[in-house]
């Protein structure tokens, strides 16, 4: 499917922001962690973010070294940065995936949703919204952004790859 771009992998409580037309961003096994993609189709700028953990005040020593791992942090630095390469707010279709509840049964801790709910929180306080979305279920995902269309793709195991 994407044998002639160049994939680039983003990983776990990383970002990566892209405007090279043949580049496909990648992230693998969102559970309960939350991949966030943004894209201005007018400059075609797109980025990919794979954040762990709702809020950094519980660790913020590893906040420190790591903004990406925490929605509060990564979120507001992933708009700045992808707003540096000429993206506009009002452009900005906005798609997100993941928020699982893997390896707690119980859902004590659940932090899927409440990565999901601190997302929505942050978008809502940058006046910006959710274009497409697939959240939630126990399952664990993978998804692509492709720079020179903007498409938002995703894989589950059950049905395989879909756009979102």
């Amino acid at each position: 499917m994407f044998d002639q771009l160049m994939n680039i992998i983003v990983g776990v409580g990383d970002m990566r922001i892209e405007c090279r037309p043949d580049v496909t961003l990648i992230t693998y096994g969102l559970g309960s962690c939350i991949g966030l993609t943004l894209y201005d189709p007018l400059i075609k700028v797109g980025g990919l973010l794979h954040f762990m953990l709702p809020d950094s005040k519980l660790d913020t020593k590893k906040a420190n070294l790591n903004p990406f791992m925490f929605a509060d942090t990564a979120i507001p630095y992933f708009l700045n940065e992808i707003y540096k390469f000429g993206a506009k707010k009002e452009r900005l279709q906005v798609k997100v995936a993941g928020g699982s509840q893997i390896m707690d049964e119980s859902g004590f801790f659940d932090i899927g949703k409440k990565n999901y709910l601190t997302l929505r929180r942050i978008l809502r306080d940058n006046n910006l919204s959710i274009h497409g979305e697939d959240i939630g279920g126990k399952i664990t995902r993978t998804l692509w952004l492709e720079i020179n269309t903007g498409r938002v793709l995703i894989k589950r195991q059950e049905f395989g790859i879909k756009e979102i």
